[in-house]
């Protein structure tokens, strides 16, 4: 049976350009949309953060006024359900990449924060991606993408196609003008192959074995198409 690992970000704040701190976490609908999909395909999933902090969701991700008072409330109910998974998240430095078929990286603004900057998250990635597994990631969570870089320094995912959440739609969530470094900017400026589709619309970009998603509308879409190629 398949094997999933899932690395949650374990920042609670993104530090702005004038130093404050900015509340987030994951978004709920990255975890738990993906979580569905693969418990329906019958996919085993463990859950890992920096040094094994227990992940904070992002509450504007729950907002009834974003995303109606019964998805708030179901969403709710699902994160509850998933406490005891939360506490005790696997310590990403002690992941053993070999023990996994693909890996997954959900998005809030916290990967901003830890996530981009974390040398564990890269080693996995760099094992995983050579060693011809499947590496995911959606919305902010393709800033993990960032630290991978082999021994001779050269990043990972250069010259790869993938998506991210937008310059565009962090402006128009009104962000980007407080942000000290952009997601999509970054990317390019990196050697990624970036594409994008509408602001707020379904978008996934496979590229082999990397599968990335656009925003919290293509969480669902990328994680099945982490199933199809974990299922042929």
């Amino acid at each position: 049976m398949p094997k999933i690992l899932i690395v949650l970000t374990g920042a609670d704040h993104w530090t702005l350009n004038d130093g404050t701190q900015h509340p987030t976490g994951f978004w709920a609908e990255e975890l738990l949309a993906p979580l569905e999909v693969f418990a329906e395909a019958g996919i085993e999933v463990d859950l890992a953060s920096p040094e094994g902090r227990t992940p904070v969701v992002d509450e504007g991700s729950l907002s009834p006024d974003t995303i109606g008072e019964e998805e708030s409330a179901k969403q709710r109910n699902a994160l509850d359900d998933l406490a005891d998974r939360l506490a005790s998240t696997l310590v990403l430095a002690d992941v053993d990449p070999g023990s996994y078929d693909a890996v997954f990286v959900p998005g809030g603004h916290g990967p901003m924060e830890d996530l981009a900057v974390s040398d564990d998250l890269g080693r996995i990635l760099v094992t995983m991606l050579d060693g011809g597994k499947v590496v995911s990631s959606v919305c902010h969570g393709p800033a993990g993408l960032l630290p991978a870089r082999r021994d001779d320094g050269s990043w990972l995912f250069a010259g790869r196609q993938l998506t991210a959440f937008t310059d565009a739609e962090e402006e128009q969530a009104g962000l980007a003008d407080k942000a000290p470094w952009l997601l999509e900017s970054r990317l390019r400026e990196s050697g990624a192959s970036f594409s994008s589709g509408e602001p707020w619309a379904p978008f996934v970009v496979v590229d082999g074995n990397l599968v990335t998603g656009q925003n919290p509308a293509s969480s669902a879409d990328a994680a099945r198409k982490v199933v199809e190629q974990l299922t042929p």
